[in-house]
């Protein structure tokens, strides 16, 4: 069979062939940066769900919080939420009764100082029961007995506030000292 005879009008139609004329390459302008878009929305798309969801399960939890969580602590009474100013400190020497008593003591030991009516020659005649003179007052030193003092007892340094320190010291003429560890 003839190709021809099968189409006979389509020779006529086909132009006659001619060359191509010479271009340039034609080049697509923006598909580098079409491409670093698309890998930066990558890199989006996982962070804006993770935004998305913490802020679903934060708006979830603020709704449901109200039963779980726990009642907030009550406050305390007036007089406790005062706090009395910060007295500046002094240092207050105190000879103490029992020597023993006082080579157990370091630096940075919190101490409460009793005073006993005793034998000391200011209380002569005296007799009451023994009263608590500072409480929970910081020992700055401890220094060493030179020698063995005659009326006995040892020497400690507290850190008091200043009306303590006078009161430690009234104490002291008229009352024989101890302390007791905190």
């Amino acid at each position: 069979m003839n190709p021809d005879s099968c189409l006979p009008h389509t020779r006529a139609s086909v132009p006659a062939p001619c060359g191509v004329p010479a271009f340039d390459p034609l080049r697509v302008r923006g598909g580098r940066l079409r491409l670093r878009r698309a890998l930066q929305r990558r890199r989006l798309a996982p962070a804006a769900v993770l935004a998305l969801t913490a802020a679903t399960l934060a708006a979830a939890g603020a709704a449901g919080a109200d039963d779980l969580a726990a009642p907030p602590p009550p406050r305390p009474p007036a007089q406790e939420r005062h706090r009395p100013p910060v007295l500046p400190l002094v240092s207050a020497p105190v000879r103490i009764a029992d020597a023993e008593t006082v080579r157990l003591l370091r630096p940075g030991d919190r101490v409460d100082v009793i005073a006993a009516p005793g034998m000391s020659p200011g209380a002569a005649g005296r007799s009451g029961e023994a009263r608590v003179v500072a409480s929970g007052v910081r020992v700055a030193d401890v220094p060493d007995p030179g020698g063995t003092p005659s009326d006995g007892g040892a020497l400690v340094v507290l850190s008091v506030p200043r009306s303590t320190a006078a009161e430690l010291a009234g104490a002291g003429m008229t009352s024989q000292l101890a302390v007791t560890v905190c």
